[in-house]
């Protein structure tokens, strides 16, 4: 489906400056640099601590490290006025981050399969509705697909992890704005946590954990 809009001139926007236009969302100022460093780290400490366990165990092969505490990740994040504060710490904590300015390129973004996590807040893109088209976008999920993205909801009213509330409305995590300057530590508990959750049903299916 493609949104047709009239400008001001009585003009319909066509289909491929609306394709231009909602492109998936670019990665934040700095963010790609760290993340790399991260990501070249934990391959490092990963093939390290494997290394080590073969030689001490006296196996020929090599398997891969549990340790999953230090995993750099992707985040996509469809906020309003909070986005240039939660972009800039998370980017100083090695993740890679996505701004997403409308619903359509945070559609496009999730399409490519590598962001698992989405950061969105009530103000997300008002005038198009874009916290509730996420939510809907989650609730119309099927199971194995809702477990593959965890939601998280950053709210001025919200309590900060509080679990039965984020159940109920579909959510994965609900941070507090209060809150922003410990997100990054709140976010990977959560993520772990999930993660535990599901450690014998990923392992099963055979899939790496988020």
């Amino acid at each position: 489906m493609l949104r047709a809009n009239k400008d001001h001139k009585g003009h319909v926007s066509s289909a491929v400056q609306q394709l231009a236009e909602n492109k998936a969302a670019p990665a934040a100022d700095g963010s790609s640099g760290n993340f790399r460093e991260k990501e070249s780290e934990f391959q490092i400490n990963s093939a390290m601590k494997s290394l080590l366990a073969a030689l001490q165990s006296g196996n020929t092969a090599l398997e891969a490290s549990d340790e999953k505490t230090e995993k750099p990740r992707r985040v996509l994040l469809c906020l309003g006025d909070k986005k240039d504060e939660v972009a800039k710490l998370l980017t100083s904590s090695g993740y890679r981050v996505y701004l997403a300015q409308t619903p359509a390129q945070a559609n496009e973004r999730l399409r490519e399969g590598k962001t698992e996590i989405v950061v969105f807040s009530p103000d997300f893109a008002a005038e198009f509705g874009g916290a509730a088209i996420l939510q809907q976008k989650a609730n119309a999920m099927y199971t194995s697909e809702r477990r593959r993205l965890f939601l998280v909801s950053l709210e001025e009213g919200g309590a900060t992890m509080n679990a039965h509330e984020a159940f109920l409305r579909n959510l994965n995590l609900i941070v507090n704005t209060s809150d922003i300057p410990q997100l990054p530590l709140i976010l990977n508990r959560a993520v772990l946590d999930f993660n535990d959750l599901y450690h014998y049903l990923n392992k099963g299916l055979g899939v790496e954990p988020i």
